[in-house]
């Protein structure tokens, strides 16, 4: 049987935090409303700030989708090539050489290239009657989209995408592609066509095509979706001459090898015009090419502005609350307190605030990143690595509002005040 409470337990808890709680802390709370004023602030802040480091992600994570689902231990890129989506390619002759090297199990290339895409519905497509009542055809207006196409030979395969793997069958067909379904909305309700037809046709740089089965891989800012083919139907799209050009060799090398190694004897038989990466730095090189552009560059800036929002609302809360308590604060520097004792009473608010700005605002960035989602069908993740420099960014920020205000107190002289 548990011990009976005394009744006074609570209440002696009570005094003793009362007596006993930060000085920091009892200035916060002396005024609800200012202290509430305060955490919407920073969380206000928080937020801006969190969109704009989430909008940066997204903008990074995306051009990384095609080197991260490769199957290679190493990859052949041109070296004029800035990103991959400039589709600068390399003759095949280069791959065929990587693979007499020691330690290159196999050599294979992989296609890129970007075509205009219909909205099946802006054909007229003759859907079932079931398909008809759920998805309303708009007036017949013949305008076209952008999805990236990603080709190669079927006997090897180099996408680490199970989907694509268990229907490579099906891209033997002529005119056959896989469907990206996170692809952006404005091709078309693809997903839910093929599940209620089986299949759907549309248009694809003015030439038939026919989607015969379906894939997760994702939209990024610069590509509204992907269609996976086989080698052989990218030639009837682009011509045999095409194939003799390659965007990405993907090489796989056997188990015993060492990557170093086998990448040092590519450097040596290949020209420069050719690098060879892993698939970590290609996506690292795809994600400094788009920080140097002014998309990264206008999101740090958005970010820093956040920044400031947050320092100004943080320090014109501290400063408020410095001015309202100077005879307070002037009488403990007459009792002997120092500038540095009472800085640390103020860094004290400034980290509360930081506390209590950015649990609502880390909460509310969740509701913005799906609002974000669902209006651009680009997913934003909430990452690790994101909340943590938002939450070091917010400590940061608030420190900094309370060394401001710190000069209002460390002018104040106590005969002054009283």
């Amino acid at each position: 049987m548990l011990p009976k409470r005394d009744k006074n337990t609570f209440k002696d808890w009570r005094i003793r935090w009362q007596t006993y709680k930060p000085l920091g802390w009892a200035q916060l709370t002396h005024r609800k409303i200012r202290l509430l004023v305060a955490i919407i602030g920073v969380a206000f802040s928080n937020i801006l700030i969190f969109t704009q480091l989430g909008l940066r992600e997204m903008l990074f994570d995306g051009v990384t989708l095609v080197p991260e689902h490769l199957k290679g231990d190493l990859l052949m890129v041109s070296a004029y090539a800035p990103t991959l989506n400039e589709r600068v390619s390399f003759p095949i002759v280069y791959l065929y050489q990587a693979d007499a090297i020691a330690g290159v199990t196999s050599a294979s290339p992989l296609y890129i290239e970007f075509a205009n895409w219909v909205n099946p519905l802006n054909l007229g497509q003759e859907l079932t009657e079931s398909a008809a009542n759920e998805v309303p055809q708009p007036d017949f207006e013949l305008f076209t989209h952008t999805v990236k196409i990603l080709a190669f030979n079927l006997t090897q395969p180099v996408l680490a995408i199970p989907e694509v793997d268990r229907q490579l069958e099906t891209l033997y067909r002529p005119g056959s592609v896989l469907y990206d379904q996170l692809g952006q909305e404005k091709l078309g309700p693809i997903s839910s066509l093929f599940t209620q037809n089986g299949s759907v046709s549309t248009l694809m740089d003015n030439r038939r095509l026919h989607v015969t089965g379906l894939f997760s891989l994702g939209s990024t800012l610069f590509d509204n979706g992907h269609v996976v083919m086989s080698d052989w139907n990218y030639a009837q799209w682009y011509g045999v001459e095409s194939l003799k050009k390659v965007n990405i060799g993907v090489l796989t090398l056997s188990p015993t090898a060492d990557l170093e190694t086998v990448r040092a004897s590519l450097r040596a038989v290949l020209p420069k015009s050719i690098t060879v990466v892993t698939q970590a730095e290609l996506a690292e090189a795809e994600q400094a090419y788009r920080a140097s552009l002014p998309n990264g560059k206008v999101l740090n800036f958005g970010a820093m502005m956040g920044f400031i929002v947050g320092v100004v609302i943080v320090y014109q809360v501290l400063y408020t609350d410095v001015s309202d308590h100077l005879p307070e604060y002037a009488t403990l520097k007459a009792m002997g307190y120092s500038d540095k004792r009472l800085l640390g009473v103020i860094l004290q608010e400034a980290i509360l605030l930081a506390i209590l700005g950015f649990i609502p605002g880390y909460f509310a960035s969740y509701g913005v990143y799906e609002l974000l989602f669902l209006i651009t069908r680009v997913p934003i993740t909430m990452k690790t690595a994101v909340a943590i420099n938002v939450f070091l960014l917010t400590l940061v920020m608030c420190a900094i509002s309370g060394a401001i205000a710190m000069n209002k107190l460390r002018s104040a002289d106590p005969a002054d005040v009283f």
